[in-house]
């Protein structure tokens, strides 16, 4: 009897114990994001502290990668929520019915129209407006005793060749912003041959990610760079006081960008509370932090070393079709 007794107590000890930590240990939520380093670290701490009780974590890849991964993949996807991929990828993940359906549980109405196309609204919520523009180093111009560009045509002249760094239209939404840009600005034909005599200027090769050019010029790599106007302004006010943001005279080439939940995963815990979260509270704390553009209807932001009252090009015909066919045409 007395063993029989034993027994069941280890029994229950055992099942307690199991209970226990099946109770303590955390649920997980995975997030995919092709966002800079500080935005992720800030929503990463920003939803630690909201939902302790789930362990959340982010695998950064460029923008294409993410769009490959959710396409191939669907409601297998590792990833349960999407944080902050460029439009155009949204669209065709849209359309394959890879993204949930809100059905009006956000007002959408609150952000720039752009930002809430109607395609879109019911499936994204808007993560910010991200500027393009030229960054210099002015220590590497100096030290070359070469002018600052103030024009996006300055960057074909050959006084520049070997110090221009870009990224590639193929792997990167900042590298296609830019594309774009200049094929509204000059017309396909002629935005081909910019980009001929252009890639004559570039360093070592197009940047694989957005994020390549701002890199080399804090390491002096280059003296100019087609980067995103947030990073330089975070590396500015950090301390490189070298580089300067250059808002060419034919205006920034920005991105937009929104957060998803992967189609299958609204039932899982905790996802569906963390995006509530993020377009209740976050993105407006994060594009006054980072990205203070147009994204709120009757909302401007301040941000020290940022360019003020920003002019934009033309970013029309930003669709999946267009991005297609001008990729077909890239060479480099």
């Amino acid at each position: 009897m007395k063993k029989l007794l034993a027994l069941f107590s280890i029994f229950l000890i055992i099942c307690c114990g199991a209970i226990l930590k099946a109770t303590l240990v955390k649920k997980s939520i995975l997030i995919y994001t092709s966002m800079e380093e500080y935005a992720v670290a800030l929503l990463q701490k920003r939803l630690d502290e909201k939902f302790p009780e789930y362990n959340i974590k982010f695998v950064t890849k460029s923008t294409s990668e993410i769009a490959t991964k959710v396409e191939v993949e669907g409601a297998a996807c590792e990833a349960d929520i999407v944080f902050g991929l460029e439009y155009a990828y949204i669209q065709r993940i849209v359309g394959d019915n890879l993204a949930y359906n809100f059905d009006g549980r956000y007002d959408m109405s609150v952000f720039e129209d752009d930002l809430a196309p109607d395609e879109l609204k019911d499936y994204t919520i808007p993560s910010c407006r991200e500027g393009i523009s030229i960054i210099v180093n002015n220590s590497v111009l100096e030290e070359k005793n070469l002018p600052k560009p103030t024009s996006y045509l300055d960057l074909t002249n050959p006084i520049y060749k070997g110090l221009i760094s870009m990224p590639s239209p193929a792997s990167s939404g900042t590298g296609y912003a830019f594309y774009l840009a200049m094929v509204n600005l000059l017309g396909e034909e002629e935005a081909l041959k910019y980009f001929d005599d252009f890639a004559k200027n570039v360093n070592t090769g197009f940047t694989s990610s957005g994020s390549g050019p701002v890199n080399a010029l804090k390491t002096g790599e280059v003296g100019i760079g087609i980067g995103m106007i947030s990073q330089a302004v975070e590396e500015i006010s950090g301390g490189h006081s070298d580089l300067e943001v250059v808002v060419a005279s034919e205006g920034a080439a920005y991105n937009l960008y929104g957060s998803f939940v992967v189609n299958g995963k609204e039932d899982k815990h905790g996802v569906l509370e963390i995006i509530d979260y993020m377009y209740n509270e976050f993105t407006d704390e994060c594009c006054a932090m980072y990205y203070p553009e147009a994204t709120f209807k009757g909302k401007d932001y301040e941000l020290e070393n940022f360019p003020q009252n920003l002019r934009y090009c033309d970013m029309s015909n930003n669709t999946t079709t267009r991005k297609e066919d001008l990729l077909k045409e890239w060479k480099y």
